[in-house]
């Protein structure tokens, strides 16, 4: 009777009472698949985490797609000074359906001028070397609202600029639109008193898929959207862990770190890549935007970059215990790669000695090979040089997370 009690309670026992090893059941006997299905099932049961992660970028290539939407180029606006021969001048302006043109006194003209109203201000005066005193002065007041060049028939007017006039040109030298003004204006006026082109040219706009500005914006979109989901998906994520004491528990289960660590980076790729993807695909519907390359390529570069800025993030959270102070190290690191990785606007308009520094950012290579991919259609081997910087940020970053990474 004893035996058979004693039996029953051996028997009983848990193997870590009876200084055995535990015994592990076939649903764990995966911790890295266990890990990220976890990851999984926790990210599906939040349906803001859904939205942020696919709804919001999806609104922000859209808001972004129609304010740099390919448009007629903007009236340029250019005030000529009193004169009495203001009115036909202002006429042979606007005979440029890129330019604006009215009358208006000196005063008047360069006040619009200092406040940005008007990108170019023309002021006419008598040669000095003429003898022709029927010109009048150029700060002659007039009533500007009298004259109103849109109302002027072109056609009743026979008029050429005469020898006796000079043309001043007033404008802001470091404004793109007062240069643009200023050449247009010129080229007008000179035509006008009857200069003529030795050689003769054609102008050919160039506005199929691939060479719009919004062709050269998606791509970059594509980048953030990659950084911003591998950084704040990543590092944000792991810090709350943290703080929440989540990773001491996952201490004392039967993993290892580099699985843990793995297990987060695959599961937020799992949510990025279709996210990146389906960036694409809208950017196709709704802006005609073209993949001149392989998508296959163009999918491995998406999967490259995911990998890259996920082990970034990692490597961001390995150490930080406050959401302040990863908040605050996540956007140290972002804000350089938002203006200086090319992803608004080229690189180039930085200076010479900038290059080098910009060209090692993260995103810079992503961006780089994901617009060699799209509107050149490059090959995965003609972005070897790309491939190379993005492996060695993944690689360096993520064998530094595995060093330097802490439980608590």
């Amino acid at each position: 009777m004893n035996t058979s009690k004693n039996n029953s309670l051996e028997t009983s026992l848990q193997p870590a009472a009876r200084g055995l090893a535990p015994v592990v059941s076939a649903s764990v006997q995966h911790p890295f698949r266990e890990l990220v299905w976890g990851r999984v099932l926790e990210f599906c049961r939040e349906p803001e985490a859904v939205f942020w992660v696919y709804g919001f970028p999806v609104l922000m290539v859209l808001a972004l797609g129609i304010a740099f939407r390919s448009e007629p180029v903007e009236e340029l606006t250019v005030d000529v000074v009193s004169h009495e021969c203001a009115a036909e001048y202002g006429l042979i302006l606007s005979a440029s359906p890129s330019l604006e043109a009215g009358v208006f006194d000196l005063e008047t003209a360069m006040n619009r001028l200092r406040s940005g109203r008007c990108d170019l201000a023309v002021v006419i005066s008598m040669d000095p070397d003429s003898s022709n005193d029927s010109v009048a002065r150029d700060n002659q007041p007039v009533d500007h609202a009298a004259i109103n060049v849109s109302e002027i028939d072109a056609s009743a007017i026979a008029f050429a600029p005469r020898s006796t006039d000079q043309f001043e040109f007033r404008f802001d030298p470091t404004s793109p639109q007062s240069v643009l003004a200023r050449d247009r204006a010129n080229d007008l006026l000179q035509r006008a008193a009857g200069r003529r082109d030795l050689v003769p040219t054609t102008d050919r706009l160039q506005q199929e898929p691939g060479s719009r500005y919004i062709d050269f914006l998606i791509p970059g979109l594509l980048g953030l959207s990659l950084m911003g989901g591998g950084l704040w998906g990543v590092g944000f994520v792991t810090v709350e862990m943290r703080i929440r004491k989540l990773l001491k528990r996952f201490l004392a289960t039967p993993m290892s770190k580099s699985q843990f660590l793995l297990s987060i980076m695959v599961s937020r790729m799992l949510f990025m890549v279709p996210e990146v993807l389906l960036l694409v695909f809208f950017a196709r519907i709704v802006f005609g935007v073209q993949v001149f390359g392989s998508p296959l390529a163009l999918a491995f570069l998406i999967l490259f970059g995911s990998v890259m800025f996920s082990g970034i993030g990692l490597l961001i959270a390995s150490r930080a215990k406050t959401l302040e102070a990863v908040s605050g190290i996540l956007n140290l690191i972002m804000m350089p790669m938002w203006i200086g990785s090319g992803v608004f606007f080229s690189r180039e308009r930085y200076p010479d000695a900038m290059q080098p520094f910009l060209r090692a950012l993260p995103l810079t290579p992503l961006v780089d090979a994901l617009r060699g991919v799209m509107l050149e259609g490059q090959t995965l081997l003609g972005t070897w040089q790309e491939l190379v910087i993005l492996a060695a940020w993944g690689l360096v970053s993520f064998g530094l997370a595995l060093r330097f990474f802490r439980w608590s």
